[in-house]
């Protein structure tokens, strides 16, 4: 996949493209990163990439056409269509939906906003879509752009060392992620919940199922469909509800309930093992 970036410090999105998985991605050939930064394309002694917005107010707004210039530059660069998304609080919100749908594309040209934004005229002639990362403000485009090429990458195949974890992540089934332990066993700070050492591998999955939905509903509830659940998945949430109740909130949760839902039947006869929505 081939990510171009138009911004006035492409440098920026390059280095936190450099680490780890992103890096690792790049290294491999999945991905390669490209800066193309608008004040190169700039006329005149000063290089100007923005001036005064007309109406009054304060701030600046990026010009026209370096910015156009750029874009088209980027687009020259490489045969390939690609998809042009400016980073905007004026966006739709950045899911994990989205991601998986960037992630498609062959080529991604990120346009990075500065000051005030830029001219909505220049949006409408080459933008093809708009994401924000949150309901807040930043300086500029860079780090939004950054969180769009981390995500993006990591689903890259082959970025990741285990396919699975991609899949696990919290967000890819519209849920959070379960909770996850590592060694030591035993530690000042608690132990690991038995279900884990168990080496059964059906209740293992029935309680990560449980966290994920437990979590999810505690957390956060904007995710939550409980209508849509399987039956099996409603009793599991059910019995986290209960045994949350009585154990208290800042107490391990689920993992009694979890080894009991998987050896017994639900009450209308149905196995309540799997962890597929839908009945």
């Amino acid at each position: 996949m081939r990510i171009d970036v138009i911004s006035l410090f492409p440098e920026f999105v390059a280095q936190c493209a450099a680490f780890g998985v992103v890096g690792r991605a790049g290294e491999r050939g999945l991905l390669s990163m490209h800066g193309w930064n608008p004040r190169d394309y700039a006329e005149g002694n000063y290089r100007r990439v923005d001036e005064r917005p007309f109406g009054g107010g304060p701030g600046m707004v990026m010009l026209i056409d370096p910015l156009r210039a750029a874009i088209r530059a980027a687009r020259a660069a490489d045969p390939a269509p690609a998809r042009v998304v400016y980073l905007s609080p004026q966006g739709a919100r950045l899911d994990q939906a989205k991601v998986r749908e960037l992630a498609g594309h062959a080529r991604l040209i990120l346009l990075c906003g500065r000051y005030e934004g830029v001219d909505e005229r220049l949006i409408r002639a080459e933008v093809d879509e708009e994401l924000s990362i949150g309901d807040y403000v930043l300086s500029g485009g860079e780090l939004a752009a950054a969180v769009v090429v981390d995500a993006v990458a990591r689903l890259q195949d082959g970025a990741l060392g285990d396919a699975e974890s991609a899949v696990q992540d919290s967000f890819e089934d519209g849920l959070l992620d379960c909770p996850h332990y590592t060694r030591p066993v035993e530690h000042e700070l608690g132990g690991v919940p038995e279900v884990l050492m168990s080496g059964n591998h059906a209740r293992i999955a029935q309680w990560r199922r449980q966290q994920s939905l437990g979590r999810t509903w505690q957390r956060r509830p904007d995710l939550f469909d409980e209508a849509a659940l399987s039956k099996a998945d409603r009793k599991l949430l059910a019995a986290y509800r209960a045994e949350l109740a009585t154990a208290g909130e800042g107490a391990e949760t689920g993992s009694r309930a979890a080894s009991e839902a998987v050896s017994a039947p639900a009450a209308d006869g149905s196995a309540t093992g799997g962890a597929a929505r839908g009945d």
